[in-house]
């Protein structure tokens, strides 16, 4: 059996998803790790198996991310966060550009950072041509002096911040007597050492503001874990004290940190290569109706992007210190069991 999740665990016929975010929020598949790797790629023939479809081989391209023709004009919306500066780690592609792009749409300053200079100036256009305010910046989470110079230039850029969307993370999978000590350090180094980074020098200027929201990514995996997947745990685990902790020391500053707890997601990285259009959107309804006990669908990009305004907003001005399942109620559902060699997700 060939099992498929994101941040919880699923247990399905199809191939496993890895949705990784790179240290800059980037799908990293060279990094995967060859055993990942290969049941990564021999599951899309199981996919197309267990939907009773033809998928490998097919010359069909993937289905484009949503295109800025498919966000709402600022300019009409008003938007919650008209003026708001909001800065986000990881926006290049799945949940840290579609939450980008929502919180342009809703009239926010947007600063984002990512690894991959192409696909961050095209999200920076994407938003610009549809009236909102962007800037893209280079920055590797892991590299301290990179974090600061993303976000010192965002802050002098828009006069400040006031909303903080610490996204970017990556995932690994491996026996722990299989994965390598610099593995391990990468993981913990994005994950967990990226986002004390973020808030390291975010805070001074949300203090600055006299008030401040922070949204973390990090992932049902910090409470249900599963073989293979003990590092990845740990370091969403480790997120979950780090946010908690921050929480009770900026509270008195009026500065609310939480965590999101995605599901698995429709993001680019979590569709196996060589499938086709249909024989994807097939495999996603079998995927939500076997494993999502609640909602029976795959997370969408926007599902996402649309909580996070929500905790960014002021509709929850007493929430602080507490970690949001957004997972379709597969959490609240059941513990799944993946098999060895599956990627944790993202």
């Amino acid at each position: 059996m060939i099992a498929f999740g994101h941040d919880h665990p699923m247990t399905t016929q199809p191939p496993p998803d890895h949705d990784a975010r790179s240290a800059a929020g980037d799908p990293a598949p060279e990094r995967m790790g060859s055993h990942g790797r290969r049941v990564f790629l021999s599951g899309a023939a199981a996919l197309a198996s267990a939907v009773g479809l033809s998928a490998v081989g097919s010359t069909a391209s993937a289905s484009p991310e949503k295109t800025p023709d498919d966000q709402p004009d600022p300019r009409r919306r008003g938007g919650r966060f008209q003026d708001k500066v909001v800065i986000i780690t990881g926006a290049t592609s799945g949940i840290g550009r579609g939450t980008a792009l929502a919180f342009a749409a809703e009239g926010a300053k947007v600063g984002f950072c990512g690894r991959r200079v192409e696909l961050g100036h095209q999200v920076e256009r994407e938003i610009r041509r549809a009236g909102g305010t962007a800037l893209y910046v280079r920055c590797d989470v892991r590299v301290e002096r990179d974090v600061r110079t993303f976000v010192d230039r965002v802050a002098d850029e828009y006069g400040g911040l006031d909303i903080a969307f610490n996204n970017a993370g990556i995932g690994r999978t491996g026996p722990v007597h299989e994965v390598p000590s610099e593995t391990f350090d990468d993981v913990m180094s994005t994950n967990v050492r990226g986002v004390f980074l973020a808030l390291k020098y975010q805070i001074p200027h949300l203090m600055a503001r006299g008030k401040g929201v922070v949204i973390v990514t990090s992932s049902s995996a910090a409470e249900i874990s599963r073989a293979t997947g003990s590092v990845y745990s740990a370091s969403k685990r480790a997120l979950e004290g780090l946010v908690r902790g921050a929480a009770l020391d900026y509270g008195r500053h009026g500065i609310r940190i939480n965590s999101i707890m995605p599901g698995t997601t429709d993001t680019p990285f979590i569709r196996p290569p060589d499938i086709d259009d249909a024989t994807w959107e097939q495999a996603k309804i079998w995927m939500g109706q076997n494993n999502v006990d609640a909602l029976q669908r795959l997370g969408e990009v926007d599902d996402i992007a649309r909580s996070v305004l929500g905790l960014a907003s002021d509709d929850f001005p007493y929430m602080t210190g507490a970690s949001v399942f957004v997972d379709g109620g597969v959490t609240a559902g059941r513990r799944l069991l993946m098999p060895p060699g599956a990627p944790p997700g993202s």
